[in-house]
């Protein structure tokens, strides 16, 4: 269901049903310990997390990697910040 890439790679997915009986598969949040940090980075105006990613990262999907980072979830959230915590590469 998930790349290998992906924030929810080898996260269990479980089973629920529903109040009308159904039953629906949920993926559990991953929820990660903040990884060791390479910097920051200064945002600019209008520039993308999968451009920052790209370019740190050298992987533009790992724009979660900078959620991570940052302690959020949303990627949205980092709209707002003028400075984005980089992870070290290996984390």
């Amino acid at each position: 269901m998930f790349t290998p890439r992906s924030r929810y790679w080898q996260v269990p997915i479980d089973a629920v049903t529903t109040p009308d009986g159904r039953t629906v598969r949920v993926v559990r949040f991953a929820v990660r310990a903040e990884p060791p940090l390479a910097g920051y980075h200064r945002r600019l105006d209008g520039q993308r997390l999968d451009h920052i990613a790209a370019h740190y990262l050298k992987d533009p999907t790992g724009f979660w990697r900078l959620c991570d980072a940052n302690a959020t979830v949303c990627p949205g959230a980092l709209a707002a910040r003028d400075l984005i915590a980089v992870p070290a590469t290996g984390g």
